[in-house]
């Protein structure tokens, strides 16, 4: 399979399924003080870039680079039920880090839920250590935090 991975509009109705899905998901999976997604007006804003892996005109998933002051933050990660497994994530998760680098960003930080198993295992294998909440979140019953130096 052919995999692209580039930027897309939230907005490019494509994109807006797809985060649409990913918040049905988190909202089934956690309560909702404990959900930190960024709606599509927030990922339209100039501090984010907004990604998506492409194939065969599908889009199969999705992330972003929130800038921050400091550091860029990984928001908004999904990948399609069908597509998971084969590398979609992984290679979203590179492009977000090889733009953090070109624009000299010391460092990502993310969020992710406990829940996650799949995104917590591909966030430690691609060398994000676990830390304390960071920027506005506050600890809860579900949130993980991670950061990953860019250097």
């Amino acid at each position: 399979m052919t995999l692209a991975i580039h930027t897309v509009s939230p907005r490019d109705p494509r994109a807006a399924a797809l985060l649409s899905e990913s918040h049905a998901l988190m909202n089934a999976l956690f309560p909702p003080e404990e959900n930190h997604m960024l709606d599509l007006e927030a990922l339209c804003s100039d501090e984010i870039t907004f990604f998506c892996a492409e194939s065969g005109g599908e889009l199969l998933g999705c992330a972003a680079l929130a800038r921050r002051d400091g550091y860029g933050e990984v928001k908004s990660m999904f990948v399609v039920p069908e597509a998971r497994g084969i590398g979609v994530a992984r290679r979203l998760l590179a492009q977000v880090e090889q733009t953090a680098r070109a624009e000299q960003l010391p460092l990502l930080r993310l969020e992710t839920g406990d829940r996650l198993a799949a995104a917590v295992s591909l966030y430690e294998r691609q060398g994000f250590i676990r830390r304390d909440a960071f920027g506005s979140y506050q600890p809860n019953a579900s949130s993980l935090f991670y950061e990953k130096p860019m250097a």
